[in-house]
């Protein structure tokens, strides 16, 4: 075969050079030349349509004319992974799913092909051996008669076995590791990263079979690669948790089809990945005694309501500066919440280190949880226990006011089933209630500081 040609290509004004530049000198930016295909005989993704004798090329079309099949979609006995991907495995999808080394991104995919029975599914690893894939398919449960395993990072080679088997489901473990002969630079660079990333797409859309891609990610969390990699791909998700917790979230980032705020959670066990139906029970810790700083509030995870636990510690601090430390929670939300205590309300927080956790390990950004949050701060500068029977759902203004929140029957429906006896919520909600409490009391309140002298008269 031809070699292709390619040239260097300044990805910030276009200048063209043969060889790689260090600096561009047309307009002197630094490290912006990337190699890219110009001409090339056979294209890899296109191998596998030698086989199709039918084909047309697409020509233009009136939107009226064109008419829409709906293919079912591809269900997972693991419905927390049908939930993030908008219902299940969509034809002809190209899906990316990054996270940290070791947080389970192999085990969470081989554990979806090992639970689906009848499609055929090519397991590519470029990062394992057929031996490593072996034992921990073992470990994960009972072994699939149609999944197949290959140790390949040649796409050409990969596409000639595409022709071969027909999988009805291709899993790439990872992008990071595959080359094309049509590049010249070595697997996990930029123009091979998206040269690899082109031919899968132009395959799975073409041919209708989904492709799932693990990527790898850089020391600041976001996916290594160039950023078209998040563009070409149809939904990304990413695979966040601490090594040193057991539980994990499956957070979608982009998708396609379906919502772009949904959630799954597992906990990681000896023989795999549990997913988590009620994620509000884990999320909750159980305590023999009470403690202050500890306050329940309500958030939305795309169309999840879950109920999470605040903990917080204020304590005199022994530096110049105060510390500010949050986990899983914003640091600028929580100094704003701090200026609103203290000019609002006269507490003196100025020279008091402030310790917010938000319990399970997740991150949280629904300013539902605002009042939850100042309940918490308060609870542990006063040393005052809330009763673990009340939980909140309100933002909280700059004004110390309390603000409506969305879907807010969701939210109270899910604290009534978890067994929770009392509510606080904005007044301004008031009229948006619709679900009929049964065993909780909805309690309205027009600030925080109302909400706060209402439960010390209890204390």
């Amino acid at each position: 075969m031809a070699k292709a040609k390619t040239s260097f290509i300044c990805q910030s004004c276009g200048q063209s050079s043969p060889k790689w530049l260090g600096k561009c000198p047309a307009c002197g930016e630094w490290n912006t030349f990337v190699e890219e295909l110009i001409e090339t005989t056979i294209h890899p993704a296109e191998v596998w349509k030698n086989k199709s004798t039918h084909r047309t090329a697409p020509v233009p079309k009136l939107l009226q004319e064109i008419t829409f099949e709906s293919s079912p979609k591809l269900q997972c006995s693991d419905e927390e992974f049908n939930r993030v991907l908008g219902g299940g495995i969509v034809p002809g999808s190209l899906v990316l799913i990054g996270g940290e080394p070791g947080i389970g991104k192999s085990t969470l995919l081989l554990q979806v092909a090992l639970s689906l029975q009848g499609p055929k599914i090519l397991y590519v690893t470029g990062e394992e051996s057929e031996q490593q894939i072996k034992l921990r398919a073992d470990r994960l449960g009972p072994i699939s008669h149609d999944l197949y395993i290959l140790t390949e990072t040649n796409t050409q080679q990969i596409f000639k076995h595409l022709v071969d088997l027909e999988p009805d489901l291709i899993i790439i473990d990872s992008i990071q590791t595959l080359y094309s002969d049509q590049i010249e630079s070595g697997p996990g660079s930029v123009s091979q990263i998206r040269e690899c990333a082109l031919e899968l797409m132009r395959f799975a859309k073409e041919s209708g079979t989904p492709i799932f891609l693990v990527g790898h990610i850089t020391k600041e969390g976001s996916i290594a690669g160039p950023k078209v990699l998040e563009h070409l791909v149809d939904t990304v998700l990413q695979f966040e948790g601490d090594r040193n917790m057991i539980y994990r979230i499956l957070r979608t980032t982009k998708n396609r089809f379906g919502s772009t705020s949904e959630l799954g959670i597992y906990e990681m066990l000896g023989n795999g990945l549990r997913p988590v139906s009620n994620p509000s029970e884990i999320l909750l810790s159980s305590r023999d005694e009470p403690a202050s700083g500890i306050a329940i509030g309500t958030i939305l995870e795309g169309n999840r309501p879950l109920l999470i636990e605040i903990q917080s510690l204020v304590t005199q601090t022994s530096y110049a500066t105060a510390q500010r430390t949050a986990t899983g929670y914003d640091a600028k939300r929580l100094n704003m919440l701090l200026a609103v205590l203290e000019k609002r309300g006269g507490f003196r927080l100025g020279t008091q280190d402030v310790f917010l956790n938000i319990t399970g390990g997740i991150r949280v950004d629904d300013p539902a949880l605002d009042l939850a949050a100042c309940m918490s701060l308060l609870s542990s500068h006063e040393d005052k226990v809330i009763d673990s029977s009340i939980c909140f759902a309100s933002e909280v203004g700059l004004g110390g006011e309390l603000r409506a929140v969305t879907r807010i029957d969701q939210r109270i429906a899910e604290a009534e089933k978890l067994g929770f006896k009392e509510i606080w919520i904005s007044k301004y909600n008031q009229k948006s209630i619709n679900y009929k409490a049964k065993t909780i009391k909805v309690q309205l309140a027009s600030t925080w500081m109302e909400v706060m002298m209402n439960i010390w008269k209890r204390t």
